[in-house]
């Protein structure tokens, strides 16, 4: 006998549907307690059962004592539903005890039906029913209220990041606080505008933007130490030749600790004679910035030895394989002696050197290019370009010239029509560089310019032809005397005192007589002056560079250098570029 149909009629039975009705009644209980009860929302549906006008209770199966709507999971959903837009619902005190500030708005004009207990706590109590212009002025402060005139018409939500709150005095925790808000549609479907509405949600990213501010600080103090670091490597003021004027910019790349290595630098080398230097470490940061400055280091040493551009530039490739055989440099060094006219130049994977003429043609120097520093085992090759009075150079960093998705050539072209139009005084012309390559303080690679002018005296009282004086000396007996003669005269017509005039001459009688011994003919002497001092010069085919001993008292020879360190202010010997040697010294002129 199937006993299932009649079990609900048995004594101590319990019918079927009465487990899902009691606890039915039992969640509803637990509903009511928590938040009261709950009026069903506009535009919620109805219970199956008014929806057709059928009598709930006299279902089949259905209990008279059971609350109509409740035992169908079609119902529960319609309850839920009608819930989320009830601010007394089961929902609406969910939602009240969430961290984040959580504000429900409906109709055009945003009228509230909920605000949160963490909203209240940040902004004060509020009242419902009013547009939120008025009482949510805080949300207009914060720009919202368009934020949620779009929500509203799109359907679509939006969030404004990190905006700044500061706290209603009544709130627990009197602070300034950065909040998230994303503005979310509610009802976005319900074709009238009344039901539809925007839920404003609030989280609190103070400690995400503190965080940031404090790392940002930190990375623009490691910055600035970089910075510095880098610039404490630079020359703080350029050597000013007597006979040459010059000009240098800096422009770090950035804003972050990655500072690069360039560099530039210029060495006065006696003789009238001037080294340039400018060069760039490949990568970035402090590391880069350290090397860099161990080679400038190392170029100050190698320059007084007034070596040849090209054997600079070998010392240097083997320093920097030492120094870091991961770190790879560029590198150009370039010498100019008025006397030649010329400027001898060595260049290192670098970039051309731009020479302006005095009618404002611009040339740029070719090959011969050899391997960046730290690569070892290739060898280096000087060559020079003329360079004389009313000429500009320039040397720079690809930093100034190189930009993404273009080709440098193309960098190097435009800087050279600015270069043409660029006039003025070096520094002049470094800042109109800058500018027509669109160089400012965000740019993203580290900057080096350096330019040098030689000026023109043609025209002066102190023109070229008075300021520069030689004789050739075949040898002989009658050179020294002729030497001495000539040094006399030349020092007369420039007026120079009478003791600076006999110390010249000594000077020059010196140096001939130290040539004729030790040196080989052809030999000439050579008087510069300049705005600062006299240079006395003797140049002669011998390669043996004289060196300063001190002599015996009972030598007849070797106190003609010694003489020279005593009476001049500094003095010196180098080979020259045809296979002989140079023997100079100079004479500081009184102010």
């Amino acid at each position: 006998m199937n006993l299932t149909r009649w079990s609900a009629r048995l004594p101590g039975t319990q019918r079927r549907g009465a487990v899902p009705a009691a606890r039915g009644k039992t969640d509803d209980a637990a509903t009511g307690t928590a938040t009261g009860t709950a009026a069903p929302a506009a535009g919620a549906k109805a219970p199956t059962g008014a929806s057709t006008g059928e009598d709930t209770a006299s279902a089949p199966g259905a209990d008279p004592a059971e609350p109509p709507g409740l035992g169908t999971a079609a119902t529960l959903q319609d309850q839920a539903l009608s819930a989320l837009g009830d601010t007394h619902s089961a929902v609406a005190a969910v939602l009240s005890r969430l961290p984040a500030l959580i504000a429900v708005t409906h109709g055009p004009a945003h009228r509230v039906d909920f605000v949160n207990d963490a909203y209240a706590d940040v902004f004060g109590p509020r009242t419902t029913g009013t547009p939120a212009r008025d009482a949510l002025p805080e949300l207009a402060d914060l720009g919202l209220l368009p934020l949620m005139d779009q929500v509203h018409r799109s359907g679509r939500p939006r969030t404004v990041k990190a905006r700044k709150v500061t706290r209603a005095d009544t709130a627990a925790v009197t602070r300034q606080g950065y909040f998230t808000f994303t503005c979310t549609p509610v009802r976005a479907d319900d074709p009238d505008p009344e039901r539809r509405g925007v839920l404003v949600f609030a989280a609190d990213v103070t400690d995400q933007v503190q965080s940031a501010e404090r790392l940002r600080e930190s990375e623009r103090r490691i910055h600035e130490t970089a910075v510095t670091l880098q610039r404490s490597l630079l020359p703080e003021q350029l050597e000013q030749p007597d006979d040459l004027r010059l000009a240098a910019t800096y422009q770090p790349g950035g804003t972050d600790a990655a500072v690069g290595g360039d560099w530039y630098d210029v060495i006065t080398l006696g003789a009238g004679r001037t080294a340039l230097v400018i060069g760039d470490v490949m990568g970035r940061g402090v590391r880069a910035a350290a090397v860099m400055g161990q080679l400038r280091t190392a170029v100050r040493a190698y320059a007084r030895l007034d070596l040849p551009p090209h054997e600079i530039i070998q010392l240097l490739d083997g320093l920097a394989a030492e120094i870091d055989a991961t770190q790879i440099a560029t590198c150009v060094y370039a010498v100019h002696d008025p006397g030649e006219g010329r400027l001898a130049y060595a260049s290192a994977g670098h970039l051309p050197l731009l020479i302006r003429d005095p009618d404002g043609t611009v040339t740029r120097t070719e090959e011969p290019t050899g391997p960046p520093l730290g690569t070892g085992g290739w060898p280096h090759v000087s060559a020079s370009v003329p360079f004389g009075p009313g000429c500009t150079a320039v040397l720079y960093t690809d930093g100034l010239i190189e930009r993404r998705g273009e080709d440098i050539e193309d960098g190097v072209t435009t800087l050279m029509r600015a270069l043409a139009g660029a006039t003025g005084s070096p520094q002049v012309v470094c800042d109109r560089l800058m500018r027509a390559l669109g160089v400012t303080g965000q740019h993203d690679d580290d900057v080096a310019v350096l330019v040098m002018q030689y000026p023109d005296h043609t025209g002066h009282p102190d023109g070229e032809v008075f300021r520069n004086a030689s004789l050739d000396l075949l040898g002989g007996i009658e050179a020294a005397p002729r030497a001495r003669a000539f040094a006399t005269g030349v020092l007369a017509s420039w007026r120079f005192p009478v003791e600076l005039r006999d110390l010249g001459v000594l000077a020059a009688s010196e140096l001939v007589a130290n040539s004729l011994k030790h040196g080989t003919p052809p030999m000439r002497l050579r008087l510069r002056r300049t705005d600062r001092r006299l240079v006395i010069e003797v140049t002669d085919a011998d390669e043996h560079l004289p060196r300063r001993r001190r002599a015996d008292p009972a030598d007849e020879a070797g106190r003609g250098i010694s003489i020279i360190a005593t009476i001049a202010t500094s003095w010196g010997s180098r080979h020259t570029p045809d296979g002989g040697k140079s023997v100079w010294c100079e004479f500081a002129l009184p102010s």
